[in-house]
């Protein structure tokens, strides 16, 4: 899914966003033109719109009382239309911000799961090394420690010495490593 470093999916969305606009633009010119359209989908909105926006500009002025004056047909359509080619952008732009989202959590929960299983799996191993390590103990000579060493001896070939180690400048000692 992924051409190099760009994922194909965000040029997908960009591409669906591009490709709205003309859509929009065409949906405009035929709400314009078709008398339906135009009187049940683009006026009602346009009206609703200029009420809202000029109640609005009249409270910020001081106006209280007035009453708002109805755009004529014409001005209602190409604002209704208008309005529908924006909702239609947004709308557009929305469904694919929402296609991203459900993309990325379904690969967040992929990954969760992939992490999950392999704790799964190293516990399990873990739990495994133990019944070995265990079933070793136990087969070996009474006081023998996980290794076959019988427990309170020296190791073969240390001969009970104590061998010092000279830690000089430039050695891992003394803090700088080399």
């Amino acid at each position: 899914m992924v051409a190099g470093a760009f994922p194909l999916a965000k040029l997908l969305t960009l591409g669906a966003r591009q490709l709205s606009r003309p859509l929009a633009a065409r949906i405009k010119a035929g709400a314009r033109a078709s008398p339906f359209f135009r009187a049940y989908i683009c006026l009602p909105p346009a009206q609703l719109y200029h009420w809202v926006e000029m109640r609005a500009k009249m409270r910020l002025m001081g106006f209280r009382g007035a009453a708002v004056k109805p755009l004529n047909e014409e001005a209602a359509a190409e604002l209704g239309a208008e309005l529908l080619g924006e909702a239609i952008v947004f709308g557009v732009g929305g469904l694919c911000l929402y296609l991203e989202y459900a993309r990325q959590t379904g690969q967040a929960r992929r990954r969760e799961e992939e992490q999950a299983a392999a704790l799964r799996e190293v516990g399990e191993r873990l739990e495994r090394l133990r019944e070995e390590l265990d079933a070793m103990a136990a087969a070996g000579p009474e006081g023998a420690g996980p290794f076959g060493m019988v427990l309170g001896t020296e190791p073969k070939g240390c001969g009970g010495e104590v061998h010092k180690v000279e830690m000089g400048p430039g050695s891992w000692g003394d803090g700088d490593r080399a």
